[in-house]
């Protein structure tokens, strides 16, 4: 009879349990989780800045991430996932990360959306492994009325980006830097 040692036992019994625990996603409800943050995150922008109406139906396809947390202190990162909405169809789903260094401390909470203005934009973001979201990004910004506004000039930016619902003790939320993968939840 062969003897193992307790430790590589040990070992051998954390590694399976671990492995055990990570959920491969498939019978998972996290498609469907995904899809009901999004679908109100949509209806928040719908009731609260109308006139975003306007730029998800010039848009071909639009990123929702309804949910991003971001801690910071000293090194900060964030990270949500969401849904690609082509037709007002999920065709895929993606998780934002971001990392930052700086003088910063906090945590906040914010949803953005990604409005793919152009069937160029919107391929080559599909088409790329991890996209990261730099200068090509315009945003709609939250005037003092309350109204979201897109300039003439930013409705003909490829992409455009809103980020709302801010909470937290972090000042602004962007999502330049942020990168974006695709996912099976």
């Amino acid at each position: 009879m062969t003897r193992f040692p307790r430790r590589a036992v040990l070992a051998g019994f954390t590694a399976s349990l671990a492995l055990a625990a990570c959920g491969n996603g498939i019978g998972s409800p996290g498609a469907e989780n995904i899809d009901a943050r999004v679908d109100a995150s949509l209806a928040y922008l719908d009731n609260n800045y109308p006139g975003t109406r306007d730029l998800r139906d010039k848009s071909v396809g639009m990123l929702v991430m309804p949910l991003i947390t971001e801690a910071s202190f000293g090194f900060g990162g964030s990270y949500g996932r969401g849904a690609l909405r082509v037709n007002n169809v999920t065709v895929d789903y993606y998780s934002a990360a971001q990392a930052s260094f700086g003088i910063q401390a906090g945590a906040q909470q914010y949803a953005h959306v990604l409005y793919f203005m152009t069937e160029e934009a919107l391929a080559d973001f599909r088409a790329s492994a991890g996209w990261a979201a730099g200068a090509d990004v315009e945003y709609a910004v939250n005037d003092r009325g309350g109204n979201l506004s897109a300039e003439t000039t930013t409705v003909l930016a490829p992409v455009i980006a809103v980020v709302f619902g801010q909470a937290g003790l972090i000042a602004g939320a962007s999502v330049e830097g942020t990168k974006y993968s695709r996912i099976i939840p």
